[in-house]
């Protein structure tokens, strides 16, 4: 099976794609990229490494560039995409393209946002959120003693910064609405450990796979570099209701903060996340399962792995030949 995977970025900011291809060995696995400098480009994982055009050039490219991979399978693990391939699902079926995805109803649930709302509806605590769009709003909620410091600046779809003074605020407010528009999010801070749930939904409100995990240190851009498995029953138990109050049809990660007592939601994440691998390497294989649920085969609920297992993740280096970059920046693919 042809199983096409996006997210080939690997420094200390890393997409998906590299944990989901190590879930998936033993079946013909192309990259999709979208720059030739992202490193999974040039490592072994994937049998072939296409450049893809941007999701903003629209269904048009994408269907084109479609037709002269002809993949069977597609697993989109970037946000920027998602709402691309989760509103044309049905023109990449009648393709002969599957992919397991989400309704863009089920999708846009989970913004941002909008996630106050679902977290009310799920009885979950969400930390107070603050919807802007001008440098002036933030000022105001300060002056107003709505927000002190330090808090989050947040984009709708992605990028989160901690902020501790008002020039850092407007700082980051510019470096993520010149990258992904508005709104921008101010999100008050709330204390405790980071808690973080990767799992699977069969679009018919069962959890199918899950693995809970704490992290235990991050990188400046707040991303894991090593954590462990946890039994958190309260967070399996917001994965099921999440799942079943939207019907989520795909991959997810709950990310909260836990004080042990209390678990606020703070986001959830429409994709696996760059440490699924980690899921797979404990006995929950996600993607495995994604494959199967997408080829109409029957799975069975997993959501047994062994608790106070330690992932770590690590830098590597890997020395290949200059006509590789120049062949994929000409050709499109490698």
């Amino acid at each position: 099976m042809k199983i096409a995977i996006s997210g080939l970025n690997a420094t200390d900011n890393p997409a998906p794609a590299l944990g989901v291809a190590k879930s998936l060995k033993g079946n013909e696995l192309v990259g999709f990229s979208y720059d030739v400098n992202e490193p999974a480009n040039y490592l072994d994982v994937f049998n072939k490494k296409y450049l893809m055009p941007f999701p903003t050039l629209g269904i048009e490219e994408l269907i084109d560039r479609l037709k002269q991979i002809k993949p069977d399978l597609i697993i989109p693990c970037l946000d920027a995409e998602l709402p691309l391939y989760i509103k044309y699902q049905d023109e990449f079926n009648k393709m002969g393209i599957k992919t397991f995805l989400p309704t863009l109803e089920s999708f846009e649930l989970r913004n941002k946002n909008k996630l106050a709302k679902l977290s009310d509806e799920l009885n979950l605590n969400y930390p107070k959120t603050y919807e802007i769009s001008s440098i002036k709003e933030i000022t105001d909620l300060i002056r107003e003693n709505k927000l002190e410091f330090p808090f989050m600046v947040k984009g709708n779809y992605y990028k989160a910064y901690k902020t501790t003074n008002i020039e850092e605020a407007i700082e980051h407010f510019y470096t993520i609405s010149n990258e992904w528009g508005f709104p921008i999010l101010l999100q008050k801070m709330v204390k405790g450990e980071e808690i973080n749930l990767v799992g699977l939904g069969d679009g018919e409100g069962n959890l199918v796979g899950a693995v809970s995990i704490k992290k235990l240190t991050t990188t400046s851009l707040g991303k894991i570099w090593s954590g462990i498995t946890i039994d958190n029953k309260k967070l399996l138990q917001t994965a099921k209701d999440f799942v079943k109050a939207t019907n989520w049809k795909g991959p997810f990660e709950l990310e909260c903060m836990s004080d042990g007592e209390v678990v606020n939601m703070i986001e959830i994440n429409p994709r696996f996340p760059a440490w699924v691998y980690f899921a797979t390497e404990v006995g929950v294989n996600l993607p495995q399962m994604l494959v199967k649920l997408a080829n109409g085969e029957k799975v069975e609920q997993n959501l047994d792995f062994e608790i106070g297992k330690m992932y770590v993740r690590f830098t590597d280096e890997v020395v290949v030949d200059f006509k590789e970059f120049i062949n994929l920046m000409s050709k499109k693919e490698l």
